[in-house]
């Protein structure tokens, strides 16, 4: 007798995704934000059964959409045996509630799209903390009379007060202690992440920060330039938590290069916040690589969105209180995805973007060594010094090579080492007084 095998995958849920054009001030077209939006129903496995573009006139404040066009989706729902429905906008809880009823099924927005996204994705205990405290940031505002457990509920002395509202506030206040414990915890890890900077502003390795839209391709350039392996994926949000790895720059020199979490048009504020410890290696990097699907269609409005997420990351103040400008080089990755004309095309611009752009293709390995010349020209802004070593110091030698980049070397007949170096101030002063040199000349 052959036994029956027990199938324990969870079943996909029946979706369909629905996009309100003409509310959002975004320039991107109707028809990106729609795809972007299936994208996102299917990272959460959602199985998409129908999508359409709604165009709205005015918005209706009960239900977000007209009557007649609500019932018109109620026959779609229907129809697709959707058993949740994706809206890419947000709602507020009574246009929600609203929908859900009309509808019957599941009504998520784009705010709690995203927020389910991230914590499924988030790994480390410093992502899972920022996620919770983002979802409960949202869902404070989502405590409306919907659920069965909140009935009246009669007082001590025999009166009877609102449906659920004794329910209702117990929620909400359990729902704040718990606010306030994470952002008790995340400011905890912030402190840690600011003792870590320290420590690595200790060793003068230059941090380099790794931005761009969700599905860029960021990972896959991130695992190119360090010989890691982070998840990398054909996937929006395939990689939450951010990792740093060190590199190694032409001229030998190291950087600390961080991969961070994607952006995305529209992102919702309470991630901004949430993940402001996260972002604050951003605005502590000294070079940003933005990353951009150059073969994207959407591929300018996607970095106008990123821009806009990078205006709301605060730089830190130098000790004079004045802020150094962000440094900022665009990666116009994926150029394998064009075709032949399209590429030569966008190489050329890249090239004559006087440093601010480099074509590459991260998967292909195409492009890179000229991405590590680019990254090296805007961070080694050390100044060059001229040093002299007897045949002696090979000891003093081997420390320039790890702690600067030497650029020109020359050995003349008495057996003495021309060097041309940089060295950053900290480092100069370390191997002045490590190897009791005489102060160099800047050139």
């Amino acid at each position: 007798m052959t036994q029956k095998l027990i199938d324990h995958a969870v079943p996909l849920i029946r979706a369909i995704v629905i996009h309100p054009d003409g509310r959002s001030e975004s320039s991107r077209a109707a028809e990106e934000r729609l795809e972007e939006a299936v994208g996102l129903a299917r990272a959460l496995d959602l199985d998409v059964r129908a999508e359409e573009i709604v165009r709205l006139r005015k918005v209706t404040p009960a239900t977000l959409f007209g009557t007649g066009k609500v019932e018109e989706l109620a026959a779609l729902v229907t129809a697709a045996e959707a058993e949740a429905v994706v809206i890419d906008d947000d709602l507020t809880p009574v246009q929600q509630r609203n929908l859900e009823k009309a509808w019957d099924c599941k009504v998520i927005d784009r705010t709690g799209l995203i927020l389910e996204i991230f914590g499924r994705r988030a790994r480390t205990k410093e992502g899972r903390l920022q996620v919770e405290l983002a979802r409960l940031d949202y869902e404070k505002s989502r405590l409306v009379r919907t659920w069965t457990h909140l009935e009246r509920q009669r007082g001590g002395t025999g009166s009877t007060g609102g449906p659920g509202e004794t329910q209702i506030e117990l929620d909400r206040r359990l729902i704040a202690d718990r606010i306030v414990k994470l952002k008790v915890e995340l400011d905890e890890v912030r402190r840690t992440r600011g003792l870590h900077r320290k420590q690595r502003q200790k060793v003068p390795f230059p941090t380099i920060a790794l931005v761009g839209y969700t599905n860029a391709g960021k990972s896959t350039l991130f695992n190119r330039l360090t010989g890691s392996e982070v998840m990398a994926k054909d996937l929006l949000f395939a990689t939450l938590d951010t990792t740093q790895r060190t590199i190694r720059l032409p001229q030998g020199r190291p950087a600390i290069i961080a991969d961070t979490v994607g952006f995305i048009s529209d992102l919702p504020h309470e991630l901004v916040e949430s993940f402001r410890a996260t972002l604050e290696e951003v605005g502590e990097a000294d070079l940003i690589l933005h990353v951009r699907d150059i073969a994207s269609t959407d591929t300018a409005a996607q970095a106008r969105d990123v821009e806009t997420v990078l205006k709301q990351i605060e730089q830190p103040a130098a000790a004079d209180g004045t802020v150094k400008p962000r440094r900022i080089l665009e990666v116009w990755n994926k150029t394998d995805l064009l075709d032949p004309e399209a590429r030569e095309a966008i190489e050329g611009q890249a090239a004559r973007s006087g440093n601010t752009a480099v074509a590459v293709s991260a998967w292909a390995g195409q492009g890179i060594e000229a991405l590590r010349h680019a990254i090296t020209e805007l961070i080694d802004d050390d100044p060059e010094m001229d040093l002299v070593l007897q045949p002696s110091q090979g000891e003093a030698l081997a420390w320039l090579y790890e702690h600067g980049r030497v650029t020109a070397r020359d050995t003349d007949a008495e057996g003495r080492t021309h060097l041309t170096v940089r060295l950053d101030p900290q480092a100069m002063g370390r191997f002045e007084r490590q190897f009791q040199s005489k102060a160099p000349a800047e050139r």
